[in-house]
């Protein structure tokens, strides 16, 4: 699998790989995950293989959003949606910015949960969607249950705004501005080694 792009992240020691997901690849595996019980109440995909291969043909298709694996030292073990504002449901939550990202993400594997890999994983890939011209803020709206998600979001350096109503939950709208997102993690950065594929 050919990384879109990816980060050796000094903190943890890991290589750190984010790959574009293929359905015929990855379906599988990416189903196996929505049946986790740590993932259900969230994602709420526990529907059958065939039914979530059209679901997923169906986000792929969606040229608004870029779903990735992410690999650890090789390891596919989380799932990333990676998309812009404009064009998705939150975009009716405030006024956002034309090149306004947001992002989604599951830990898959539950070997790795609870590992502290969840923040690097997430300031690499936010780092990623800062690379865009004109992104000044990247968004997130993890459901408002999700007490643990939102901290590392917060530790990250996303900000609470508002609860907003999904069609599919309640969540907790947060910004992250790249200002705020390049003083906290400007020593990180300084060690970290990026490669992105075109």
């Amino acid at each position: 699998m050919q990384p879109e792009f990816s980060f050796y992240d000094h903190t943890v020691q890991k290589k750190l790989s984010y790959v574009k997901v293929d359905l015929e690849r990855d379906v599988s595996l990416l189903h196996k995950w929505q049946q986790q019980p740590y993932v259900i109440p969230y994602w709420k995909l526990d529907i059958s293989f065939e039914a979530y291969k059209k679901h997923l043909r169906t986000f792929l298709a969606d040229q608004h959003q870029t779903l990735y694996m992410g690999l650890i030292d090789g390891v596919p073990m989380s799932y990333w949606e990676a998309y812009w504002v404009k064009g998705d449901v939150v975009e009716k939550s405030y006024d956002p910015h034309p090149k306004d990202q947001g992002i989604h993400l599951l830990i898959g594997e539950e070997s790795f949960i609870g590992k502290g890999y969840a923040l690097p994983l997430l300031r690499a890939i936010v780092h990623f969607q800062f690379l865009s011209k004109g992104t000044e803020k990247v968004i997130a709206e993890p459901d408002i249950r999700n007490e643990k998600m939102i901290h590392v979001f917060e530790k990250c350096g996303f900000e609470k705004v508002k609860p907003i109503e999904l069609p599919d939950k309640t969540g907790m709208l947060m910004y992250c501005h790249r200002e705020t997102f390049e003083r906290r993690w400007r020593d990180v950065f300084q060690t970290i080694t990026t490669k992105r594929n075109i």
